[in-house]
């Protein structure tokens, strides 16, 4: 939790908590701190939230999204659900959200003076992430099935394809000129082919595209898509990611008594890091 100090003041108390009472056992929940700090914002950021009957489960990332119904979305038709890393609960509907929901706590508190709690539960996180995909299935626009959609997998033009190398590029040419250019880079006329939003064109069209991406390595698509609107990119492996030139331009990476560091982001005009 953060204290805001009233206008005027300053200081700051640092703090957390990662399961429901464990700061109360301490004497330390938000009643008692706000008794002698009404302007304190107290965040907590748990997995199943405050109340409920989960609040007292154990669980980990992948739980809070399996519950919320993301990791359902994720991974191949024919298989299970994939574990997308623990970066969907864990860091974006728990850690970012609870950051973005103290730092408006803390604006409003230094105006006014009045503290609050944000309670940040990483299902409630996961589900309003989810959100705009809740909205297309009950407007009838996407399909309650892994790889049937534009954003799953499921469209030919938004997808991963293999490489001759055994690597790999993701294509996101969804707009009309960026399909076009993959086409194009493919060798492919647009003239005889499906429409690019028919659905049911999807699956042969994913088919006969890997067949052209398996032709050629990497390194290959690379160059024939370099400085085109086609959208394809290279699915670069950690240890890759150091030397690609735009991480490069851009000082992503600096070096720390012989570690690897990533620069932190978002980046301030002001700031300077290593």
């Amino acid at each position: 939790f953060l204290s805001a100090p009233p206008p005027g003041a300053s200081g700051s108390l640092l703090g957390g908590n990662q399961h429901p009472g464990v700061m109360e056992r301490l004497g330390l929940g938000p009643g008692i701190c706000h008794a002698h700090n009404p302007s304190l914002v107290y965040g907590r950021m748990t997995g199943w939230g405050q109340s409920g009957p989960l609040a007292q489960t154990v669980g980990h990332d992948i739980n809070y999204i399996a519950t919320s119904g993301v990791l359902h979305a994720i991974g191949r038709a024919d298989g299970v659900p994939t574990v997308p890393l623990n970066l969907v609960g864990d860091f974006g509907a728990g850690g970012m959200l609870l950051i973005a929901g103290v730092l408006a706590a803390l604006t409003r508190a230094r105006g006014n003076g009045q503290g609050c709690v944000v309670d940040a539960a990483m299902v409630d996180g996961a589900l309003a992430m989810l959100a705009p995909i809740l909205g297309r299935w009950q407007a009838g626009q996407w399909r309650d099935q892994r790889e049937s959609n534009l954003f799953d997998g499921g469209a030919h033009f938004y997808t991963t394809y293999p490489t001759a190398d055994s690597k790999a590029v993701a294509v996101g040419a969804i707009e009309p000129r960026f399909y076009a250019a993959l086409l194009r880079g493919l060798g492919l006329s647009e003239a005889g082919l499906p429409a690019q939003h028919d659905e049911s064109a999807w699956p042969a069209m994913r088919q006969r595209l890997a067949a052209l991406f398996a032709i050629h390595d990497q390194a290959h698509w690379c160059r024939v898509f370099e400085g085109t609107e086609a959208c394809v990119s290279p699915v670069l492996s950690l240890a890759e990611l150091p030397e690609h030139p735009h991480f490069q331009a851009r000082a992503n990476f600096g070096e720390r008594d012989g570690v690897l560091h990533v620069r932190p982001a978002p980046r301030f005009s002001e700031a300077s890091w290593m």
